[in-house]
């Protein structure tokens, strides 16, 4: 593993604890959809049209900056049409926040939402069949 994808490193009496940035990405991932009203993870612009992204790929569409002890997280996300965008932004940094800082140890310093895309019913059942 390259250690300039290690996120945090802790020394223990029995030997070393390492978090890759990816498990970072993934458990940031898994606490934004489970916020109602996001329909996926948006991995940007491709081609001037957001891409949006399905379970499988939770790393994509977040960056994260790893210090020793604290963590910042940004999360580019597609929301779904009618939802209210700053209440549905603030459930999604509260729960990435609380699920990064219970399962890695790490303070989140900042969890920044862009929110890059809207999701209409008819495209995320298209999107649901192209998957399966």
């Amino acid at each position: 593993m390259d250690l300039s994808e290690i996120a945090s490193e802790e020394q223990t009496s029995l030997g070393t604890i390492r978090i890759a940035d990816d498990v970072v990405k993934v458990i940031a991932g898994l606490a934004a959809i489970e916020i109602k009203g996001v329909a996926g993870m948006s991995g940007g612009l491709a081609g001037g049209i957001v891409e949006m992204l399905g379970r499988k790929n939770l790393a994509k569409g977040i960056k994260v900056e790893v210090g020793e002890k604290e963590a910042a997280i940004d999360l580019s996300v597609i929301i779904d049409y009618g939802v209210r965008i700053p209440d549905i932004a603030a459930q999604i940094q509260e729960s990435v926040k609380n699920a990064v800082e219970r399962m890695t140890g790490l303070t989140v310093v900042e969890a920044n939402v862009n929110v890059q895309g809207v999701a209409f019913a008819s495209e995320l059942k298209e999107e649901e069949h192209r998957v399966r």
